[in-house]
């Protein structure tokens, strides 16, 4: 509803940026994908040329997709929902969609595995010197390492998936302060 395109574009840009930076204290991997796609947008916003009714054109389809991506956002933060997980679990199961990029593996295995993640995370993250004491964070690999085994992920061995999954553990438990109703909306109405 604002009149001015420039405004309206910074204003878009700053609510999705702060939007964003809120998503990635859940969910990393999907946080960073939603910033490099706001990148990309602002990169074309930059990129506008000195004629003006071009750059007119280029205000108002930048000004559209940075609407579309903040509803994306907002469509991502409650994806968790129909799927019977958590979005705690979610971020461990985008984890391994994302890497499972690289191989088959069926979606209700990675559910199920999500959850048995996030037990085990859980369990290990109750002290709360957990990231800083070594013997913790290795109790934690090998307990990874076997669950991901007993479900055959990954079919081959990729370091990847357990290096991204304790860094999203200690993502959630930095932040375990944050509201976790907010961290749902992610501040974003």
């Amino acid at each position: 509803q604002i009149k001015l395109p420039n405004t309206k574009i910074k204003i878009l840009q700053r609510l999705l940026s702060q939007a964003i930076d809120e998503f990635m204290k859940v969910n990393k991997i999907k946080g960073l994908e939603f910033s490099e796609r706001l990148k990309h947008v602002v990169d074309h916003y930059n990129d506008r040329s000195r004629d003006e009714v071009f750059a007119n054109e280029v205000l108002d389809d930048v000004a559209e997709q940075l609407t579309e991506l903040l509803a994306q956002l907002k469509a991502e933060k409650k994806s968790f929902e129909g799927m019977g997980i958590d979005f705690e679990e979610k971020a461990f199961f985008d984890i391994l969609e994302a890497v499972a990029k690289k191989f088959e593996y069926p979606e209700d295995k990675m559910i199920e595995l999500s959850k048995e993640i996030k037990k085990i995370v859980d369990d290990k993250s109750r002290y709360t010197d957990w990231a800083t004491r070594d013997d913790i964070k290795a109790n934690l690999q090998v307990d990874l390492i076997i669950v991901l085994d007993q479900y055959g992920y990954p079919p081959v061995t990729i370091d990847d998936v357990y290096k991204e999954v304790l860094e999203q553990a200690e993502n959630f438990k930095k932040y375990a302060n944050f509201d976790r109703s907010n961290a749902v909306s992610c501040g974003v109405q």
